[in-house]
């Protein structure tokens, strides 16, 4: 039960409902139109084309408008209206990602005619949300006209905003003192206690002409403009918890400072990354949007940093994204690389916990900080229901020494390391394989990559039941045991090393009479709970080409089969055969396309040195991405069939931007130019590289192997490409095989 007034660091609260002050009515414009979507750090923003945040209920709206910080929602609705109405849009653009700028104008209202009025909202995000509002006379005549904002805070959290129905929530509050329409106060306070008893706090500050009254949430401006006069109104809403900003991030006071801070920030990211040009501008443009949003996508927690899975519905730490994603980017910063494995180690599992799906050694699946998580209404705290996180960070591990030589890290993490191979071993010892059964009444009943609920399915399109072994993750398996071992003999280990190599030997001859499917010429995608294969065709053993774990036969015969008409679109390769009875081009599992699943099939296709075909799938992937909205990779897309005469079906609901579909672009160029870095080796092998017919000229300049810096140039004449090293700060040695 909640006290009528609730003291906070000298301000007084009352429930909500206890305020009966006026609500500014809300007006609804045309329909719902793409939202446009602002990421910092910790901070993201979703709003309509106008930069407003619905505010109104009504059935087929997207209610996942908002600002939200730790997973909460913390500005619901943001709606600018002039005399009640709403404005004419004119244009708008969140280029930038962490800014965006709308152009509107006025329509015609009593004694202003259509147009006379210019309006620039300007809104960024650095450590809060800052808006900047210019409004202009352009008439001939003095004006006079009423602006208002309305503004209100659900401090929903992300679950139940994503549709999870709670049997209780807290109470909305407000400051007492907001309720004398004569004196106007410089700041609005918007106030939530939940059921845990904590008090999140939307401080909104008004800067610049302050409002002339206020209604409940709603702030209104009287304003006169004289003939070509301009008047500026803005407000900083910054988060509280109990009292204490929340933000990892420090926030400035104004908007420019704002900006300015995120675009040195910016530029000196850029300046410490490899910079990727080509001779074509539509790829270029790609490169630059991909390098601004892993820019973006990069969060800070309080153990350390790592890239968030996406926006809207991932952007927290998770273990297998941030895990692949990190490893996707190496080439581009290999920080990444070790910030997340370190990050990772902090949480790896203690325990065992049947709730949160935890065992000791294992990697997390997902960490929330929203009321649930922290009611334990959910268990991600974090979450731990994944199969395959363990495996992938344990060839992070690898492969980020391979980089960089970085003994340091290595050594610090050894032993998180060994925990992950205990993990890994203690779950393959009663049947030989990793496979995943669900503890947690509310985990996830699906583990891997594909980890919704109706894709686990066999050729007659049936659910497969019990503990399933995905083909998958015993290549993960495979691929750590055997690079492992490489870390044992260079930490004079020679019995761990022999072991793990045997082991993943005996794998490897187990994994191609099990899950070989003899009648299809394929890999099944799983074992069940009675150890049957689950023999539909999908994209799922095409993460297992470049790991090694397949016959070469096998290898050969499974490459094949993905680029079959049934899995291939055009645009990339499905997740699912369109012959299965399962099949669904519209379905998140079944049938849909995902760019990064693509492009780890293009890393296979190009070890088993099918070059024309990972071009030919690298070259789908890039055509869907230049007709994307700021040639921004989806997270998934619709599997239907290209034609000449149809654009790529988006996903209703994919993320963007999204962290390893962000990442399958700098996949696709490393399948390219094929570079094998060996760090502690001092060495850098390029091996046969090769453009698309797209591209003519790639360059790779700051490009970082160890503590060596190299520029190189790729050039393609018909079908070869040449590859020169056209500087070199470092002594690495640079190996070129054609």
């Amino acid at each position: 039960m909640i006290a009528p007034g609730i003291n906070l660091q000298g301000r007084t609260f009352l429930p909500k409902d206890e305020a009966n002050l006026p609500e500014w009515g809300c007006v609804l414009g045309d329909l719902p139109q793409p939202l446009l979507t602002l990421k910092d750090n910790d901070l993201f923003l979703l709003t309509d084309h106008f930069g407003n945040i619905g505010g109104c209920s009504f059935e087929g709206e997207n209610n996942s408008m908002g600002l939200f910080c730790h997973d909460t929602r913390f500005l619901s609705r943001l709606e600018l209206q002039l005399e009640k109405h709403p404005p004419i849009l004119l244009s708008s653009s969140a280029d930038k990602g962490f800014a965006m700028s709308v152009l509107c104008t006025n329509p015609r209202l009593d004694k202003i005619p259509a147009e006379t009025i210019g309006i620039k909202r300007e809104l960024v995000l650095n450590g809060g949300l800052f808006e900047s509002i210019s409004v202009t006379n352009y008439g001939t005549e003095d004006i006079e006209f009423e602006l208002s904002l309305s503004f209100d805070a659900d401090f929903a959290d992300l679950f139940e905003v994503r549709g999870s129905i709670r049997p209780k929530r807290g109470q909305q509050l407000r400051q007492a003192t907001i309720d004398d329409q004569t004196e106007v106060p410089q700041e609005m306070i918007l106030a939530y206690q939940g059921i845990d008893e904590m008090v999140l706090e939307s401080r909104i500050e008004f800067q610049d002409t302050l409002p002339t009254q206020m209604f409940g949430t709603t702030a209104l401006w009287k304003i006169h403009l004289p003939s070509h006069t301009q008047q500026n109104l803005s407000y900083r809403l910054r988060m509280y918890e109990q009292g204490k900003s929340i933000s990892q991030v420090s926030a400035p006071t104004q908007l420019s400072q704002a900006k300015a801070a995120e675009m040195q920030e910016a530029n000196t990211w850029q300046g410490q990354i490899t910079e990727i040009q080509s001779d074509r501008n539509t790829f270029n443009r790609l490169l630059d949007r991909a390098k601004q949003d892993i820019y973006l996508l990069r969060q800070s927690f309080a153990h350390g940093e790592s890239l968030s899975a996406g926006v809207p519905w991932f952007s927290t730490l998770f273990g297998r994204d941030s895990i692949i994603a990190a490893s996707q980017v190496l080439m581009l910063n290999p920080s990444m690389g070790r910030e997340t494995l370190k990050l990772l180690a902090h949480y790896q599992g203690q325990k065992e916990d049947e709730w949160r799906d935890e065992q000791p050694g294992k990697i997390l699946h997902e960490i929330r900080f929203g009321e649930m998580a922290r009611c334990n209404e959910v268990p991600h705290t974090p979450y731990y229901g994944t199969i395959d996180a363990t495996p992938l960070w344990l060839m992070l591990y690898v492969e980020y020494f391979a980089w960089t030589a970085d003994h340091e890290t290595i050594d610090l993490l050894w032993p998180n390391a060994m925990a992950a191979m205990d993990w890994i071993d203690r779950g393959m010892a009663e049947t030989g394989y990793l496979a995943y059964n669900r503890k947690s009444s509310r985990g996830l009943q699906n583990q891997g990559w594909k980890d919704s609920g109706d894709c686990i399915v066999n050729r007659r399109g049936e659910l497969a039941q019990g503990a399933i072994a995905l083909c998958e993750v015993q290549a993960y398996v495979y691929a750590a045991k055997i690079r492992m071992a490489n870390i044992a003999r260079l930490k004079e280990k020679p019995e761990m090393a022999q072991r793990w190599e045997e082991e993943a030997r005996s794998l490897k001859q187990r994994f191609n009479v099990d899950f070989w499917l003899a009648d299809q010429d394929f890999c099944a995608l799983a074992l069940d709970g009675d150890g049957k294969p689950v023999d539909s065709i999908t994209s799922n053993p095409g993460h297992c080409l470049s790991l090694g774990i397949f016959t070469p036969e096998n290898a050969y015969s499974v490459a094949e089969r993905l680029r079959a008409p049934d899995m291939f679109s055009g645009w990339g390769i499905r997740t699912l055969s369109s012959l299965s009875p399962a099949y669904n081009p519209m379905g998140y599992h079944v049938g849909s396309i995902w760019p990064h699943d693509n492009s780890m099939t293009v890393l296979g296709l190009r070890s088993l040195g099918l070059v024309d075909q990972a071009l030919e799938i690298s070259q789908g992937l890039l055509d869907m991405t230049h007709r994307q909205p700021y040639y921004r990779p989806p997270e998934l897309f619709c599997g239907f069939e290209r034609t000449d005469e149809d654009a790529p079906i988006r996903y209703p609901v994919a993320c963007s931007p999204q962290a390893w579909a962000t990442g399958s672009l700098f996949q696709l160029i490393q399948a390219m130019v094929n570079l094998v870095p060996d760090a502690p080796g001092n060495y850098l092998r390029i091996i046969d590289p090769a453009l698309p017919n797209s591209i003519n000229y790639l360059s790779l300049k700051n490009l970082q192997v160890g503590t060596t810096l190299l520029d190189l140039e790729f050039e393609r004449s018909g079908h070869s490409t040449a590859c020169r090293v056209s500087k070199k700060r470092g002594n690495l040695r640079v190996v070129i095989e054609a």
